[in-house]
């Protein structure tokens, strides 16, 4: 409305995604959701690194950020590098991490879902399977070109996420796959691994069979390779 002369410095923080035992009232995983906004940029940190550096990112940026952070994570520990703590460390916006160099297939997630991510690409590797894992960090805007480049060497993708899967950001980077000279590089269509297509079940049983598994990516990977 103002042509991008009004800033609008502020950012929205909070839980995203499953927590434990709240059924389907307070589980929604609102990734898709803010980052179909144009106008906003939206964040989803995996561990320490992430948390610090992007939210730092946030408070100086003059645009209305949104911080999804997954509920479950918050008590987890992680090995962090001593530079994330300088006062200076920033994580720059719109930049995803390789967080695994690979070969042979391309994992995409972020935030909670990176754990079965990671150590699918670890169980994948005792097996002789190479996959680099990128960790996008940044929702909107999508880094694009990270994600084009580790295909061009893999051939293959899938994308790990722990929302719904119709319409969900796994969707979203198969069609910016779609628009780009990546789509020449694949050597096997995108697969998707996403949370169970049901509204959030109370049953502890029930919840832990709805968010991605290593198994399941395992399998999928595997399938995208036709091993």
């Amino acid at each position: 409305m103002s042509a991008g002369q009004v800033k609008v410095p502020i950012v929205f923080r909070g839980p995203n995604g499953p927590s434990v035992g709240v059924a389907a009232q307070h589980s929604q995983c609102f990734a898709a959701w803010y980052s179909h906004c144009p106008g906003l940029k939206v964040l989803a940190p995996f561990d320490c690194e992430d948390a610090r550096g992007l939210l730092k990112a946030a408070v100086r940026d003059g645009n209305p950020v949104v911080v999804m952070e997954s509920e479950i994570m918050y008590g987890v520990s992680f090995d962090t590098p001593d530079e994330v703590f300088d006062k200076d460390f920033v994580i720059p916006i719109g930049k995803a991490k390789i967080h695994k160099e690979g070969t042979d297939c391309t994992l995409i997630s972020f935030s909670r879902a990176m754990q079965p991510t990671i150590q699918a690409a670890e169980e994948l590797e005792k097996e002789g399977i190479s996959c680099e894992v990128i960790n996008l960090r940044t929702l909107r805007p999508l880094d694009i070109d990270t994600i084009v480049e580790s295909i061009k060497k893999t051939h293959h993708v899938v994308t790990v996420e722990g929302g719904w899967p119709q319409c969900g950001i796994g969707s979203e980077i198969a069609a910016q796959i779609m628009e780009t000279e990546a789509f020449d590089y694949l050597d096997a269509p995108l697969a998707r691994v996403a949370h169970v297509d049901i509204p959030m079940p109370y049953s502890p049983v029930l919840e832990d069979a709805t968010f991605p598994t290593a198994a399941e990516i395992v399998l999928t990977v595997k399938k995208s390779l036709n091993i």
